[in-house]
């Protein structure tokens, strides 16, 4: 993968011998497993004055695999804006961002259920990298994030978890309350979602 990485037109078989000391057969039994998994593709391929060279790339997917750490630039670009904004306009802001990508999702009726909007609600989470569930909580059905991919700044700005009720709110029409929260001491980051649509736009509950 990080040969494939570097050779962004792409690379053949035989430089991929080359580069990493291994058989021609190798080699193939490995891109095989790695495009089964959607993490290669075949690239164009490339003239050699005879048979054309099959070549091969990384996807996106593939690309992913590789660490980003988002972390340090995220915290540090959040408390750049908590520095000219103040903490009130930063929570309106880290509501308003919520806000938006929630209202992106496809609308929930009016009608649905709450373990409908919860099911929903946890499906749009987990996309997210959140590792959440729906879950029945009592006599309700709740969310429980495992993941909580705001955490390390998160244990430093609660300001963080008005993204999560904002956007959920958003994204279900429903106001959503956040119960427990990892970075707090909580065993998950737990959410209930009230059962009837909200009445009025106002500000996300927390």
């Amino acid at each position: 993968m990080r040969a494939l990485l570097v050779e962004h037109a792409g690379c053949t078989v035989e430089t991929l011998c080359m580069k990493l000391r291994i058989t021609h057969n190798a080699v193939r039994q490995h891109l095989s497993a790695l495009i089964a998994h959607g993490y290669v593709e075949r690239a164009q391929s490339r003239p050699s004055g005879g048979r054309p060279l099959a070549t091969f790339r990384m996807t996106e997917q593939g690309r992913s695999l590789f660490p980003r750490n988002y972390g340090v630039i995220a915290t540090e670009m959040f408390a750049a804006l908590r520095s000219r904004l103040g903490d009130e306009q930063l929570d309106q802001f880290m509501q308003q961002m919520g806000l938006s990508l929630g209202q992106r999702e496809v609308p929930l009726p009016a009608t649905a259920t709450q373990e409908e909007v919860v099911r929903v609600l946890a499906s749009h989470l987990d996309g997210l990298g959140y590792e959440a569930l729906p879950v029945k909580y009592r006599d309700e059905w709740q969310i429980e994030a495992f993941n909580c991919v705001f955490h390390a700044l998160a244990s430093q700005h609660k300001e963080v978890c008005k993204f999560d009720v904002a956007y959920m709110k958003a994204a279900s029409g429903r106001n959503v309350h956040h119960m427990e929260c990892i970075v707090r001491g909580g065993q998950c980051c737990r959410f209930r979602v009230d059962a009837a649509a909200a009445k009025s736009d106002g500000d996300a509950d927390s």
